[in-house]
């Protein structure tokens, strides 16, 4: 089987899953709900801390705490949902019987939040870090950046689902992650880079079809009318992708940690895509 094939037959695995448990969905979509109202707690006061002058924009140590904070609560939303969804696509794998719900994920994150608070800090201070170093180097920083940021992606993938299936800690989690990394090296991207590019295609295609029939009816309110049908479709777009990225991150996790390819996943070479090295 090859890259491409074994990408789209991971993706078609992770779809299987999805589709027989619909409710998983609803992680990413609360996670963005949330989102937007954290957003409106931290940067609503924190306009009002900002001094504008007539040709300046000056930040005050109070729009500072109120951004740092900002960040933190973000992070920390989006890895709790994103948990919530892990707990959840594990009952869904297990092929035991076990339905999965979306209460039943948020008490399961909400039993381990000081582990992902924990984490968000730590991924919102790496993310700062990495920012900076563009930021300060220029092109050079972008590669550096770029390079040191996918590595740390690869070598953290598997945090989550140890966080939350073995119960450790971040330490412990990042640990844990690696070591299975490398009992895994080799095509372990393959399924997210396939979701990836589908989600991608997909997304294009969208907005192939709505910028022809922009093209086609024309006026001013048909524009408005497909930039929000855009809009809707790439949220709709990130919500599918953010989900099954979840469900293929939970089930490699099962074939790393155990060895067991969850039933969906088995008609996908995993042994060929995650060779150890």
């Amino acid at each position: 089987m090859g890259r491409l094939a074994r990408s789209f037959a991971l993706f078609s695995a992770s779809f299987k899953v999805l589709r027989a448990h619909k409710g998983l969905a609803w992680f990413p979509v609360l996670a963005g709900v949330a989102g937007l109202l954290v957003a409106a707690v931290f940067l609503t006061p924190a306009f009002f801390t900002v001094h504008l002058d007539a040709d300046a924009f000056r930040p005050t140590a109070g729009t500072y705490v109120l951004l740092a904070a900002f960040y933190l609560v973000s992070a920390f939303v989006t890895i709790f949902f994103n948990a919530a969804l892990i707990s959840q696509a594990d009952v869904a794998l297990r092929g035991d019987g076990g339905l999965p719900g979306v209460g039943a994920g948020i008490t399961a994150a909400g039993r381990r939040w000081p582990a992902l608070l924990g984490w968000a800090g730590v991924t919102a201070t790496v993310s700062v870090v990495l920012r900076t170093i563009e930021e300060r180097l220029g092109f050079l920083g972008s590669i550096v950046s770029s390079l040191v940021g996918l590595a740390w992606r690869l070598t953290t993938f598997l945090v989550l689902p140890v966080v939350m299936l073995e119960g450790a800690g971040v330490k412990g989690g990042v640990k844990r992650s690696v070591e299975l990394f490398r009992r895994t090296w080799g095509e372990n991207v393959t399924g997210t880079a396939g979701i990836g590019l589908v989600g991608f295609l997909l997304t294009f295609a969208g907005y192939l079809v709505l910028l022809g029939a922009g093209f086609l009816l024309g006026g001013t309110a048909t524009v408005f009318v497909c930039v929000g049908l855009a809009i809707v479709w790439t949220l709709l777009i990130a919500v599918f992708t953010t989900t099954l990225t979840g469900i293929y991150q939970t089930a490699l996790y099962r074939y790393a940690a155990d060895g067991v390819v969850p039933g969906e996943f088995a008609s996908v070479d995993f042994s060929g895509a995650f060779r150890a090295r």
